[in-house]
């Protein structure tokens, strides 16, 4: 294939702002799909993205085009989320590309993640292709909006365009835009053959499916392959091209090109996104750099509620790691519920997203523990260790000095909200950096906010506060010093490791007074009473009690002597105090997800 007519591109915008709606407009315009069986979030294939409305994994697509100079194009199209959770996918989805379509709302403007992705995507040297959406919404003000994309992202008047994915206006325009922008793909023929991962994903049938993007040379399925990052050889099974929604076998792909191959890959820990491809006969000179790695910044630990399924949870993990790279996981034992995994994400969503994955995909029925992040302590004997469940924390007396992650936080709200945010942001422990107004009625925020404040609840309340016209994105930016204190929840005197955490010395009382008086209300009354305590080491700062559930012990006695219910009291007094002794609480699912977000 004459590689001139290759377009690679992908889709990159905010959440919400129409990049799925433009990617259905597009294969339809190509003709992938047939225009009478309209279908909405058409490369969105989980049912959980449709259902949310979100792009949560990046999709690969190739596509031809006949553009208006009577030539016939080939464009390789991929669709990005844009949750803040979901940066990773963004940006291996953007090192495969040459070119990136930056959608912006006419009703929103410019928000926090269309300023994130844009240099993300100028970092590594991609053209960008600025187009405003939703023109055709009533309530927009575009000449604002407009003014916003040259003042804040600097371009020209002319370079933007105007479009509306759901009425399919501007479509065309666009993909001129990307044949006449977006640069040929680099490398030649002749050099020997190297191909990057840049995906994977898991068939029961095929075994692991690896997507790539040929750089330089020719592959075809004669070609004994070698993965230089992981030094294993493959034979190649099946070579082929996501065209039209279906998976099409191709006998060979040349530089340039974007395809997938399968090789009888059964254990999905054998790729590494990101891995170099080359001929075990004829090697490139030099691997890829790989992907960075994204360190997580949340972390949890993930339990089967049948201890029996451990090891299905640990096979559905390893390919759900195939398709997020983003996840990590290793084993961890808990006192509460055995066996498990602690889990590390990239954000709360992103904790959301793979449990449910994990429950509907592979059909398990999971415990999931309150999120902590990474705190570092300095210890009196073993120097710096790094702490990412409350167990680890050394005792008091040992630890010298704590410290604890900052993020840097980057607000785009409306004017008229900067009070209520700014609050917000100062009670969960943030420090204002810097303002800039973006026209006459938003204004971007800069805050510097320990990540514990920001995980959980910060974004939602936020988007309350400015009602819905906010936005955030937060970058990772280092250690600072802390004073941190292991908050335990006791049930009967005995220590519970799930509702454990790591919290701030200053914010311990409110935090420990919400939960216990949140667990009396989600665990249930059981047949003896539950004493609920919040304790630091062994001073005990908040406490409630459960009743026990009453069970009239009299009810068949008629009449006669006292004695005869006394006798029956007394009985059944001996018999709560035992149960009580001996016997488990019952703590239901709820709980657990509750307390979450507390």
């Amino acid at each position: 294939m004459n590689k001139r007519s290759i377009r690679n591109f992908c889709i990159i915008a905010h959440i919400d702002h129409g990049k799925s709606t433009l990617a259905d407009r597009i294969l339809e315009l190509t003709g992938a799909v047939d225009r009478r069986h309209k279908a909405t979030q058409l490369l969105d294939d989980m049912d959980l993205e449709k259902e949310r409305g979100i792009t949560i994994k990046a999709s690969m697509v190739r596509l031809s085009y006949q553009a208006r100079d009577g030539e016939e194009y080939i464009l390789n199209l991929i669709d990005t989320p844009g949750h803040v959770d979901f940066t990773y996918e963004v940006s291996k989805s953007l090192a495969a590309c040459e070119g990136a379509v930056l959608v912006i709302d006419a009703g929103q403007g410019i928000e926090a993640q269309t300023v994130a992705n844009f240099y993300l995507a100028k970092e590594l040297g991609l053209t960008v292709i600025p187009v405003i959406n939703k023109i055709d919404l009533t309530a927009i003000d575009l000449p604002r909006v407009q003014r916003q994309v040259i003042s804040v992202l600097g371009f020209k008047e002319e370079e933007i365009i105007l479009a509306s994915a759901k009425e399919g206006i501007g479509v065309e325009d666009i993909l001129e835009r990307i044949i006449a922008c977006v640069p040929v793909p680099q490398g030649e023929i002749e050099n020997p053959l190297k191909a990057l991962v840049f995906d994977s994903r898991f068939d029961a049938y095929r075994g692991v499916l690896v997507f790539l993007r040929m750089v330089d040379g020719i592959l075809d399925p004669s070609v004994q392959i070698k993965l230089l990052h992981l030094g294993k050889s493959y034979k190649i099974e099946e070579l082929g091209i996501f065209k039209d929604l279906k998976y099409s076998k191709t006998d060979s792909l040349s530089c340039g090109e974007v395809g997938y191959f399968t090789a009888n890959i059964r254990d999905a820990r054998e790729i590494i996104i990101g891995d170099t491809i080359t001929d075990v006969a004829n090697p490139c000179a030099e691997a890829f750099p790989g992907y960075r790695q994204l360190k997580p910044l949340v972390f949890c630990g993930i339990y089967p509620v049948n201890p029996g399924d451990f090891p299905r949870l640990r096979d559905a993990m390893d390919k759900l790691k195939l398709s997020d790279a983003s996840f990590v996981f290793e084993p961890e034992n808990s006192q509460s519920f055995g066996t498990g995994f602690r889990c590390g994400f990239l954000g709360l969503l992103h904790m959301e997203i793979v449990q449910e994955r994990l429950e509907r995909e592979y059909d398990l029925n999971l415990i999931v523990t309150v999120p902590n992040v990474m705190y570092r302590v300095r210890t009196k004997e073993d120097g710096t260790i790094e702490i990412d469940t409350p167990a680890k924390l050394p005792a008091p007396q040992d630890i010298e000095e704590a410290f604890e992650p900052y993020a840097s936080l980057l607000l785009i709200i409306p004017l008229d909200t900067i009070e209520v945010v700014c609050e917000l942001a100062k009670a969960r422990r943030g420090t204002f950096k810097s303002n800039d107004y973006l026209g006459e009625d938003r204004v971007k925020i800069v805050f510097e906010i320990p990540l514990s404040e920001l995980i959980v609840d910060f974004y939602d309340r936020m988007k309350s506060l400015t009602k819905g016209y906010g936005s955030l994105d937060y970058e990772f930016q280092g250690y600072k010093p802390t004073r941190l204190v292991k908050l335990d929840i006791l049930l009967n005197g005995t220590i519970c490791d799930a509702f454990s955490s790591l919290i701030h010395k200053d914010k311990v009382s409110h935090k420990a007074h919400a939960l216990v008086s949140r667990l009396k209300e989600l665990i249930p009354r059981q047949l003896f009473e539950v004493s609920v305590q919040a304790a630091i080491g062994t001073q005990i700062i908040a406490s409630e009690k459960i009743r026990s559930v009453g069970k009239q012990v009299t009810a068949k006695c008629y009449g006669g002597d006292i004695t005869r219910k006394r006798k029956l009291w007394e009985g059944q007094k001996k018999g709560k105090k035992r149960l009580k002794q001996f016997g488990k609480v019952e703590i239901p699912q709820e709980a657990f997800l509750e307390v979450l977000k507390l």
